[in-house]
């Protein structure tokens, strides 16, 4: 079959360093037996290690010329291919507990990111390689320059960390950033302490959608100077400064205002 070529709008960058290789897959510990998916397997540079181990993989992927690709190489029983958008894709279809592992597109990680936390519930763990960049924003801590609504929802439902970086020249075509492997491991239920998470999202939205304005101005459609001194917030900081369990009292603080004055009503 003749030689692929990288697509722009899919934004294909294909692994092709078998060190690289080898250290993610050591990093992913497949073992036999395990439901895996894998998005986005590209020219199988990791597909093929992961079904060695497994014995059987699901891969989503939509690009029409990789999939007849993986079809010529794999047969049905060691290989399921799901042809579509990952970021439509049910994960809760393929079963539990699933583990979930890619090179995500770097052009759509953070919409893929949230579609897969959707189903985190289903989930084992999952292992991405993402840019650097994007990385360092799930992982990071409040009051740095990279913290942020990724930071806080991705960091509400999991534990998150980043495992090690990977060049530029460990791809073909060589992207122009630096990327790095993150492992995301779901929290347990109990753990979940909003009482809405939606509206949690809504508060994290808000208080990151203008960065350089306080609380004071981002939440006021949610909070009050009285609420401001119920939660003991002060309200000339800035969204950046709290720490997601802040964020989770603040949401749970306005969750039991409307609940009361749905009462009350």
């Amino acid at each position: 079959m003749e030689e692929h070529r990288a697509r722009k709008r899919f934004g294909q960058n294909f692994l092709s360093d078998p060190n690289i290789i080898r250290r993610i897959i050591d990093g992913i510990r497949p073992q036999a037996g395990e439901l895996m998916v894998e998005i986005g397997p590209g020219l199988g540079a990791m597909t093929a290690p992961l079904v060695e181990r497994l014995g059987h993989l699901h891969v989503v992927e939509i690009d029409r010329d990789l999939i007849a690709r993986l079809h010529e190489n794999y047969t049905a029983e060691r290989l399921t291919v799901h042809e579509g958008d990952a970021l439509k894709f049910d994960f809760g279809s393929l079963g539990a507990p699933l583990r979930i592992v890619g090179n995500l597109p770097y052009n759509i990680s953070t919409p893929i990111l949230f579609h897969l936390a959707e189903f985190a519930e289903a989930v084992k763990d999952m292992t991405f390689m993402l840019q650097k960049e994007v990385v360092m924003r799930m992982v990071a801590e409040p009051g740095t320059e990279e913290y942020g609504r990724l930071s806080v929802m991705l960091q509400y439902r999991f534990r998150m960390g980043r495992l090690f970086d990977v060049p530029p020249g460990a791809f073909r075509p060589a992207p122009k950033v630096m990327s790095s492997i993150v492992r995301m491991v779901p929290l347990p239920v109990e753990q979940l302490t909003a009482t809405d998470e939606a509206l949690l999202g809504r508060i994290v939205t808000a208080a990151f959608g203008q960065r350089r304005k306080t609380l004071r101005n981002t939440l006021r459609d949610f909070l009050d100077e009285m609420d401001f001194e119920a939660l003991g917030l002060d309200a000339g900081l800035r969204g950046e400064r709290l720490a997601m369990a802040e964020f989770v009292a603040i949401a749970n603080h306005v969750a039991a205002k409307g609940a009361r004055a749905g009462t009350a009503a």
